[in-house]
Formats: C-alpha cells, structure tokens, sequence
C-alpha cells in the first residue's frame, strides 16, 4: 500500500470513530453508565477504599485472581461438573444430567421457572 493510501484510509477511518464517539456520546445509557462510574470512584475515594476492598465487600467468597491477564490456564485443570438428578413432582419424571443444555430440563425451567426446577434438584456426585 503507497504511503498516500494509507494515510486516507487512516483518515475515512478517524471518521467513522468520530461519528461513532459522536453517536455513544448521546447514548442514555451510556450517561448513566458513566455517572455511576462517577459517583462509585467518588464513594471510593471519600471512604480510602479499592476495588478490591469493593468486590471483598460484595463477594466474600470470591477468590483473588491471580492467573496474570491474557495467559491461559494450565490444559486439563477444568473441573468436572457433578451429575444433577431432577424430580418433576407434577409429572413423576426423573432426568439425570452435568449441565443445563438439556432439553427436557430447558422445557421444565420455561414451564416452572428456572428456581421452580432448582429446587428439585439432588446432588449425585
């Protein structure tokens, strides 16, 4: 590519950025995003606290990562899910299954509700 089409090409797509900064710009949603940003690094700050200290607050449980950004996790450390045993109590039906692409399971959560199902579930190792 000459050194002229390039520089038009970088141009035409400076544009179009501008015209899509221009367009979030009037985004509803994206003013609320950033006021809440606003207001949440406000808070942090009048109280000394991280987001660390945030999500710590919000999620006990979590864990801390400490797998560094963009690498990936060793092959075969995935943990293997756990069989689930369903009991409909209107029909009777019994479904055992390790995740939720069932599609039995995925009639009964939109018949029931999804916490309706849940309940029915046993643990079976």
């Amino acid at each position: 590519m000459s050194l002229i089409n390039e520089y038009r090409a970088t141009e035409e797509a400076i544009r179009e950025l501008q015209e899509r900064l221009k367009s979030l710009a009037q985004d509803e949603k994206l003013k609320k995003e950033l006021e809440f940003e606003g207001k949440l690094r406000a808070l942090m700050g009048e109280y000394s606290k991280s987001l660390r200290d945030i999500i710590a607050i919000l999620d006990p449980d979590a864990k801390p990562a400490k797998v560094a950004r963009g690498s990936k996790p060793a092959a075969g450390t995935k943990r293997a899910r756990k069989v689930k045993q369903y009991k409909n109590p209107e029909t009777g039906e019994v479904i055992e299954t390790k995740g939720g692409n069932h599609k039995t399971l995925k009639e009964w959560k939109a018949k029931w509700g999804a916490e309706t199902v849940e309940s029915w579930a046993t643990l079976l190792g």
